[in-house]
C-alpha cells in the first residue's frame, strides 16, 4: 500500500490513464446490444481508484483537457447550429430549446425544494440530461465565485457525484424512451409511420430496396453507328439513369461532348453510369470496342464529401441537384451520412450541413461537383494545430469575462468559452474549407481524448468526497434524476407532434439528438426497421450540445447561495 502512495504522489497521471484504459474497455462492453458508454464507466473507475488515496492534478490540465473536448464539439456542431437558424429547420431548433428549458426548469425547482447544494444540482443537470460537458463549465463558473479550496472541491465532488448516480440511468431511460414511449405518446405504429415516410422520400411511390442501394458505376466504349446523327443529349436521354457521353474520339482526335454535339458514324465514345443502364445501351449506340486507351484517360473515383455549401442545407435531394446543376453531370450519389449512420436515399431526402456525401463518378465529374458542395475527406489530410490553439485560446479570453446577476457573477467559464470559438471556428471552416482543417478521425480523438482525460482527473480528484456524497443523497439522486429525464423528454415529444406537426419519425430521431444521445436513434431504427429516424439527429445535436452546455453556468448562477 505504501508503494502505491507512493506512486499517487510521484506520478498521479498514471492511475489518470489507467482509468482513462479501463473505463473505455468497460464502456465498450455490451449486454443483448446495450452499453452504457466510457464516460460513465471512465467516472465510475476513476471514484473507485480515487478511494486509495488523495490524488492532485494541476487545474491547467484540466482546463486544458476540457477545452479539447468543448472546442471539437462546438467545431464539429458549428455548421449546422448556425445554418438551423433558417425557417426550414425551426422545428427542430425549438424542440431542443423545449427540452433543454424544461430540463433547467426541473433542476432548479428540485434544487430550491430540497435544498441542494450547487455542485450537487449541476451534476443533477449533467447527468439526468445526459451532457457531460456540463461537468466542466459548471466547475468553471464556480471556480469564480472565489471559494476557498476546500469547499470548491466539495462542490466539484458534488458535481461528480449527481452526474455518477443519475448518468448511467438517464442514458438507459433515453434509450428506452426514444423507441418505445415516445410512439405511444404520440399514438403511432413506428414501423408503419417509417414506410410513409420513406415513400415520400421516393416522390410518393411505394418504397423500393433499390432506392436506397448503390448500383455499380462503370465506364464502358462504344462505337458509334445506330445513333449516327443525334445529338449527345438525345442519346443520354434514352439511355436514362444519368447516364453520360464521357468522352467522344473522331478520327484519332478529341471532340467536346456538348450535348449539342451531333454523333457521327464511327465514332468512338466513352459511357458513364450505372452498370445495368450502360449494357444495355448497345442497340441505342452499337458496338461495344475494346478501347483501353480511351477508358484509362477517364480514372474513376469514390470520395466522401462533406457538405459545407449553406445554399444546399434543409435542401431535398431533388432540390440539390437543381442547385448543383451541370456540376452534377455524371457524378453519382452512392450514400449520404449523418453522423455516421447512412441516411435512406430519396428525391425527398434532405440534406443538412455537416453530413457526408459518397459520391461516385469519373475524377475530373467529381472534381466538378465537389467544389459545389463542399470538401473531399481525404485520410491524408493533416489538424491545422495553429488555429486550434489559437481558436481555444481566444476562447479562453472570452470566457473570462463576466456579468453580475445580483451578487452573482456570471461567466461562460473556460469551457463556455472554448464551446463558442469551437462553434465559430467550424463554421469559418465551412465557409473557407482552405483553413482550420481537422478531420473526423482527428475530431473524435481530441474529444474522446478531451473528455476521458478530464473526467478521470475530476473523478480522480475528488473520489473520496464524491463517494460520500453518493452515499449521502444517492436515492433522492436517482428519483428526481428519472424525472429529470423523462419529463423533458415527454413534453418535447408531445410539443414536436402536436403543436409544431413534426413527422413522428423524425421527431424520435429529434429526440436522441436534443438530448445528445445519438445512440437511441438505433434503437428507434431497429423498432422500425428503417434509417428514417437518422433524418431527425443532426440540427436538434447541434443545438442541444450549445443549451445543454450552457446550462452549466446558469445552474451555479440560480442556485449559489454567497
Amino acid at each position: 500500500m505504501e508503494t502505491v502512495r507512493w506512486i499517487i504522489t510521484t506520478a498521479p497521471e498514471i492511475f489518470l490513464l489507467l482509468a482513462i484504459a479501463v473505463g473505455t474497455i468497460l464502456g465498450r462492453i455490451k449486454v443483448r446490444g446495450f452499453s452504457i458508454g466510457t464516460t460513465a464507466c471512465i467516472l465510475i473507475v476513476a471514484v473507485l481508484i480515487g478511494q486509495l488515496g488523495s490524488f492532485t492534478f494541476p487545474p491547467i490540465l484540466r482546463a486544458i483537457l476540457f477545452s479539447l473536448f468543448v472546442f471539437t464539439i462546438g467545431y464539429r456542431s458549428g455548421p449546422e447550429f448556425f445554418a438551423s437558424l433558417s425557417v426550414r429547420t425551426l422545428a427542430q431548433v425549438v424542440l431542443a430549446l423545449v427540452i433543454g428549458a424544461t430540463g433547467l426548469m426541473l433542476v432548479l425547482m428540485f434544487a430550491h425544494a430540497f435544498k441542494l447544494d450547487t455542485g450537487t444540482a449541476a451534476g443533477l443537470a449533467a447527468g439526468a440530461l445526459t451532457q457531460s460537458s456540463v461537468i466542466g463549465t459548471a466547475s468553471g463558473a464556480l471556480a469564480q465565485l472565489g471559494l476557498s479550496a476546500d469547499v470548491l472541491k466539495q462542490q466539484e465532488a458534488n458535481i461528480a457525484a449527481g452526474y455518477a448516480v443519475t448518468y448511467v440511468l438517464g442514458y438507459i431511460l433515453t434509450l428506452l424512451f426514444v423507441p418505445f414511449v415516445a410512439p405511444r405518446l404520440m399514438r403511432i405504429d413506428l414501423k408503419a409511420e417509417a414506410k410513409k415516410l420513406e415513400a415520400e422520400l421516393a416522390g410518393g411511390a411505394p418504397a423500393k430496396t433499390d432506392n436506397l442501394s448503390y448500383r455499380k458505376f462503370q465506364a464502358r466504349a462504344y462505337r458509334i453507328s445506330a445513333a449516327a446523327g443525334r445529338t449527345v443529349e438525345a442519346i443520354e436521354a434514352e439511355i436514362g439513369s444519368r447516364t453520360i457521353v464521357e468522352r467522344i474520339v473522331r478520327r484519332g482526335a478529341d471532340i467536346a461532348p456538348h450535348r449539342n454535339t451531333a454523333l457521327e458514324n464511327g465514332d468512338d465514345i466513352v459511357l458513364t453510369g450505372p452498370t445495368a443502364a450502360i449494357v444495355a445501351a448497345k442497340p441505342v449506340i452499337g458496338e461495344e470496342i475494346d478501347a483501353d486507351e480511351l477508358l484509362r484517360s477517364l480514372p474513376g473515383n469514390v470520395i466522401d464529401v462533406l457538405v459545407e455549401n449553406r445554399r444546399l442545407h434543409g435542401r431535398s435531394i431533388k432540390e440539390v441537384a437543381d442547385i448543383v446543376g451541370d456540376s452534377a453531370r455524371g457524378v453519382f450519389l452512392r450514400a449520404l451520412t449523418r453522423m455516421g449512420r447512412e441516411v435512406p436515399l430519396g428525391p425527398e431526402t434532405r440534406v443538412y450541413l455537416g453530413d457526408v456525401m459518397t459520391l461516385v463518378g469519373s475524377t475530373g465529374n467529381i472534381a466538378r461537383a465537389t467544389a459545389q458542395v463542399g470538401h473531399a475527406l481525404n485520410a491524408s489530410d493533416r489538424t491545422d494545430i495553429a488555429f486550434l490553439a489559437a481558436g481555444i485560446a481566444v476562447g479562453l479570453l472570452a470566457g473570462l469575462a463576466s456579468f453580475k446577476i445580483g451578487a452573482v457573477a456570471l461567466t461562460l467559464g473556460g469551457g463556455g468559452g472554448a464551446l463558442i470559438a469551437g462553434l465559430v471556428c467550424g463554421w469559418l471552416r465551412s465557409r473557407k474549407p482552405t483553413m482550420g482543417a481537422m478531420p473526423p478521425a482527428a475530431q473524435q480523438t481530441l474529444s474522446d481524448i478531451g473528455l476521458g482525460g478530464f473526467i478521470a482527473a475530476v473523478g480522480l480528484g475528488n473520489g473520496l468526497a464524491a463517494w460520500s456524497a453518493i452515499q449521502a443523497h444517492g436515492l433522492l439522486l436517482v428519483g428526481m434524476g428519472i424525472v429529470v429525464t423523462l419529463i423533458p423528454m415527454t413534453v418535447g415529444t408531445l410539443v414536436a407532434y402536436y403543436l409544431l406537426r413534426m413527422n413522428p419519425v423524425v421527431t424520435c430521431g429529434a429526440l436522441a439528438g436534443a438530448m445528445t444521445v445519438d445512440a437511441a436513434v438505433t434503437g428507434a431504427c431497429d423498432v422500425a426497421e428503417s434509417q428514417t429516424p437518422v433524418l431527425g439527429v443532426a440540427v436538434p445535436y447541434a443545438v442541444g450540445n450549445v443549451v445543454l452546455t450552457v446550462l452549466g453556468p446558469i445552474v451555479v448562477a440560480a442556485t449559489f447561495e454567497g
